[in-house]
This record gives C-alpha cells, sequence and structure tokens, in this order.
C-alpha cells in the first residue's frame, strides 16, 4: 500500500519522443504474429477442426508415450494426447472419422476398449463435425470483424475520426498479436480463445478511451502548448491510472491462471497478456498516430455550454 502511495500522480516521462521506437516495435510484433500463424498456424481444437475429444482419468499417473503408442496403432488417424492438471488426468484428440455419426460413435467404442484396463473414469465425451466447425470459425471472424467495426464507429461518434482510426489501429494490433500469443504458445484456440479476444478488444478500448478523453481536454486546455507536448500530458496525467487498473486486473487473471483449472487455463493466460498488450497499445500505439495523422487543436469540438447539458444529479 505504501508503495502504491509513493507512485507519482503525474510522472514527466517523454512518451512521444520515443514514438518511434514503440512503433517499430509493434510493427515487429505484428508481422512476427502475420508470418506465425501462415506458416505455423493455430492448434485449433475440435470446436473449429472437427473430430472427438475424450478427457480422461487414469487409474495412476499417466504414461502419455505408452498411450500414444497404444492408441496411434488403432487406425484412427491423427492422435493428440495432453496432460491436464492432475497426472492421472489426459485429453485426447481424435481427428474426425470418415462418415457420419456412427464412424465417430466406433471410433470412440475403439478407444475405449483399447483403453480399458487404464482408463477409470470418463469425464468428457465430444464431437464436432467439420461443418459445423467451419461456421464456428466464419462466424468468429464476423464477430470479431464486426466488433472492432463497432468500436471504431463510436470512437468516431465520440471523438474526430483521427481519434477512430488510431483506435482501431491499436486495436488490430492488439487481435493480431494475440493471434502470434497462441500460436506461439500452442495453446488449443477454440470457442473461448475467441470471447478472450474480444474480451481483450474491450480491455484495451476503455483504456484508450480514457487515455482520448483526456487528449482531448487538453487540446481544448492548451492551445498554444505544440500537439506533442498535449499527447505527453495527457499520457503522464492517465498513466498512474492506466497502470493500477492493469495490476490488479493481471493480479486476479494471474490467481485465475493458477488456481482455474485447465478449462480456464487458456482463458486467463490469452487475457494476461492481452492486458499486458492492451496497455500498451493505448500508450505505444494509438496515442502516437494521432499526431502522425496531423491531429491539431482546432480540429477537436468545442465543448457543448453548460446550459445544454442535462442535470443527473442534484
Amino acid at each position: 500500500m505504501a508503495l502504491i502511495k509513493r507512485l507519482p500522480t503525474e510522472p514527466k516521462i517523454n512518451f512521444i519522443g520515443r514514438y518511434r521506437l514503440a512503433l517499430t516495435l509493434s510493427a515487429v510484433l505484428v508481422v512476427a504474429s502475420l508470418g506465425l500463424f501462415m506458416t505455423t498456424g493455430l492448434n485449433y481444437g475440435v470446436d473449429f477442426r472437427g473430430g472427438v475429444m475424450l478427457e480422461v482419468r487414469t487409474a495412476g499417473p499417466a504414461d502419455l508415450g505408452a498411450l500414444r503408442s497404444r492408441l496411434g496403432g488403432l487406425g484412427l488417424g491423427e492422435v493428440t494426447l495432453q496432460s491436464l492438471d492432475e497426472p492421472t488426468d489426459v485429453l485426447i484428440n481424435v481427428q474426425r472419422q470418415d462418415g457420419g455419426d456412427e464412424a465417430q460413435n466406433a471410433a470412440i467404442a475403439v478407444i475405449k476398449e483399447a483403453l480399458a484396463d487404464t482408463v477409470v473414469e470418463y469425464r468428457r465425451t465430444e464431437f464436432v463435425g467439420p461443418k459445423v466447425g467451419g461456421e464456428l470459425k466464419e462466424a468468429a471472424l464476423i464477430a470479431t470483424i464486426l466488433a472492432l467495426g463497432a468500436i471504431a464507429l463510436y470512437i468516431w461518434f465520440r471523438f474526430e475520426w483521427q481519434f477512430s482510426v488510431a483506435a482501431l489501429l491499436a486495436l488490430t494490433h492488439d487481435v493480431i498479436t494475440t493471434i502470434g500469443f497462441f500460436v506461439i504458445t500452442g495453446l488449443e484456440f477454440n470457442l473461448a480463445s475467441v470471447a478472450a479476444i474480444l474480451t481483450i478488444a474491450g480491455y484495451s478500448i476503455n483504456d484508450t478511451v480514457v487515455v482520448f478523453d483526456r487528449v482531448r481536454e487538453s487540446l481544448r486546455k492548451y492551445k498554444k502548448v505544440p500537439v506533442s507536448e498535449v499527447l505527453n500530458m495527457a499520457l503522464n496525467a492517465t498513466l498512474s491510472r492506466t497502470l493500477l487498473t492493469s495490476i490488479t486486473t493481471l493480479l486476479a487473471l494471474i490467481a485465475l491462471s493458477v488456481f482455474g483449472g485447465h478449462v480456464v487455463r487458456g482463458f486467463s493466460l490469452a487475457l494476461i497478456w492481452g492486458v499486458l498488450v492492451g496497455t500498451y497499445s493505448s500508450i505505444g500505439v494509438a496515442t502516437p498516430l494521432l499526431m502522425l495523422m496531423n491531429l491539431r487543436h482546432s480540429q477537436v469540438a468545442a465543448p457543448e455550454p453548460e446550459g445544454s447539458k442535462e442535470v443527473v444529479a442534484r
């Protein structure tokens, strides 16, 4: 608590003076993420690629090598195994079999027969067809694009077009680098991952709006101060709020990733990355872009007269 109280409320950091370094770092992250996505690709879960998924509990600590060897010889195609939180818990993914539901049920029966002497409990069994997986991919992409577009329209309505473009580029940066995070870590990309990306976009834009609001206020107040200095003032004025909000959010997410179990671990790890990259993009991407788009004091609309505002609280 004492350490928090010692934090300066308005430091004097020259963020805009280092904008080239920040934007170069962002460009490298985006290009690297896109390159990894196109070459390595995501580790799609059953939600998207279709197939059979079984979560099992073995009689003792699971020997993944022996299980992989046993299942690999069943002629079911690609089989992947992943250890879960407990040494006895294993997640088995089997590629979709040719045929309809009967073929998938037959594959499940073959697996259960092969593991009869090892598995004591089948905790979860799921099957997703390729058509449903393809539809989910398309729906997830549309949902992400619509969310980003709606956010950009909101920022344009509330501020000026420069703010909208800067916010959209920063959000795109966050989404692409989060995709890169999933590729590098090999975390399973499923519907929960899409929810994580949309949550990251919401968190990031909330932080960006706070900064943009202070930028607009400062541009109206300091009309003779260069825009670069005004942007620095706004960033420094909101820095303590940004850092404290991010730190408290991270504490909750770290606890969730450590104690929440395997089911939410990928979701929470993605959010941890999202909070970090979203905080960075609000400072190092969105705000410097305002200067590069030649934002001027005269372009910021004057506030409404006091008499025209509705009184909410008396």
